[in-house]
């Protein structure tokens, strides 16, 4: 067999502004997870164990607790801007943002919270380039989670946007539970990781 008869993958030639959030609705056969990051598509690597075993964690205690006017969503994009769809891992959203079984993506407005569990291959992304993103976007409330060792439980870093900067401050770092009154009443056991 030579190099010539293997056949490579066929990628779409980028625009040359970059693709667009109608692009990234609207091409076929893109892979699940794909975001759009200043118009480039980002494909999402295969996940740890403990990256959705921490979601699974954190949507079940979020929503242990949340209040009828809120919704929390998994892995839906949203859009920020024309050039710019990421995908939060998770999502705390206003829950007329919630428009049935077929939605695919919600729009920046309506995300009071976005959480990223860190991604070895994404680990960039998700500390510096999202982030700045969900700021400029207006978007309220941020969570980083990573992993802690050796015990190998979710660390929660707690953002909250600050105006007067139109950037994140730390508000906190939470180890083995998250107990807090913004965005609402969330008390999360962290170590109950060990159970799932």
């Amino acid at each position: 067999m030579t190099a010539e008869s293997v056949e490579q993958p066929r990628w779409p030639m980028p625009p040359l502004d970059g693709y667009t959030v109608d692009d990234l609705f609207t091409l076929p056969d893109l892979p699940r997870h794909t975001e759009l990051i200043d118009g480039s598509l980002v494909f999402v690597s295969p996940q740890r164990s403990f990256h959705f075993t921490a979601i699974d964690l954190l949507v079940s205690g979020l929503r242990s607790t949340i209040p009828p006017n809120l919704k929390v969503a998994r892995e839906m994009t949203v859009v920020l801007d024309r050039r710019n769809g990421p995908e939060p891992d998770i999502s705390v959203v206003k829950a007329t943002a919630k428009k049935g079984p077929d939605q695919t993506h919600f729009m920046g407005d309506d995300v009071v919270m976005a959480v990223e569990v860190i991604s070895r291959e994404s680990e960039s992304r998700d500390r510096h380039t999202k982030p700045h993103k969900y700021a400029a976007a207006g978007i309220r409330h941020f969570w980083l989670v990573d992993m802690a060792n050796p015990n190998y439980h979710p660390v929660v870093q707690v953002y909250e946007l600050a105006l007067t900067t139109g950037t994140y401050a730390l508000t906190g770092i939470h180890h083995d539970r998250i107990k807090i009154d913004v965005p609402y009443s969330i008390d999360i056991d962290l170590t109950a990781i060990d159970k799932l």
